[in-house]
């Protein structure tokens, strides 16, 4: 029995950096199944588009897709935009929609590797306050999800963490630096952007820690992030239900 295709759905952007960042975790995640057949699709701005990928799906003769968000919650695109383009899919296709990245623990890991290769060490955790900066969300659910996460980072024995939103939610980056140099024991402070790949938000996240002592790099081709699309890849074909097609 043939495996399912693997697509992998992203948001896309005007900037050329985050096709780019996308494409190369998509290939690092299939480097680690040979054999599974991956393919990109963007909801905007970039090509492949979701429905031109289901299309040549289709008429290769494909009949099994597993749908992953690329998203770190399960926000509005998750929620609505991307179940309602998988819904217009040639009918020959069965589709399961994978759960969002987040929350893992591999997510977790894959910050802490940002922040190591930025030039810190686990025996600074303890002086060290973090900003956990994602992009931002009116979702009170992601909003939450975000909130969790900045707890379990903090767990992991960093001296503080803080979230902090690129746009609709507050505190902004700039803000959450200033408050954690107020935090007890803090003696720096890190940025870590809770983004997958570069573009505005993140560009106005690296611009919100000019304060910061340090500032990680987006997540990225992490090979955390790479293994956490197959877990989510492994867990659809496990427990999900078809996407519906529209009439």
């Amino acid at each position: 029995m043939k495996r399912p295709v693997l697509l992998v759905i992203a948001h896309g952007s005007r900037d050329p950096r985050h096709a780019a960042t996308v494409q190369a975790l998509v290939r690092r995640a299939g480097a680690l199944r040979p054999g599974l057949r991956v393919e990109t699709a963007f909801l905007d701005f970039n090509l492949p588009s979701v429905p031109g990928v289901l299309d040549r799906l289709a008429a290769d003769g494909v009949r099994d897709v597993v749908a992953l968000p690329l998203l770190l919650t399960r926000a509005f695109h998750a929620k609505a935009d991307i179940p309602a383009v998988l819904r217009q899919a040639p009918p020959s296709l069965r589709i399961r929609q994978a759960e969002v990245l987040g929350p893992s623990p591999l997510l977790i890991e894959a910050v802490e590797r940002r922040l190591y290769e930025a030039g810190l060490t686990p025996g600074d955790k303890s002086a060290t306050g973090v900003v956990l900066a994602s992009a931002g969300s009116t979702d009170p659910e992601a909003i939450a999800v975000i909130a969790e996460t900045a707890r379990e980072l903090r767990r992991t024995g960093w001296c503080s963490v803080r979230p902090a939103f690129a746009s609709a939610s507050l505190p902004r980056t700039e803000d959450a630096v200033r408050a954690l140099r107020t935090d007890p024991g803090v003696r720096r402070v890190a940025v870590a952007p809770y983004v997958i790949a570069p573009g505005r938000l993140p560009d106005r996240i690296a611009a919100g820690a000019a304060e910061a002592d340090v500032l990680a790099d987006v997540l990225g081709p992490s090979p955390e992030l790479a293994a956490l699309l197959l877990e989510r890849y492994d867990g659809a074909q496990a427990a999900r239900r078809p996407v519906a097609h529209s009439a």
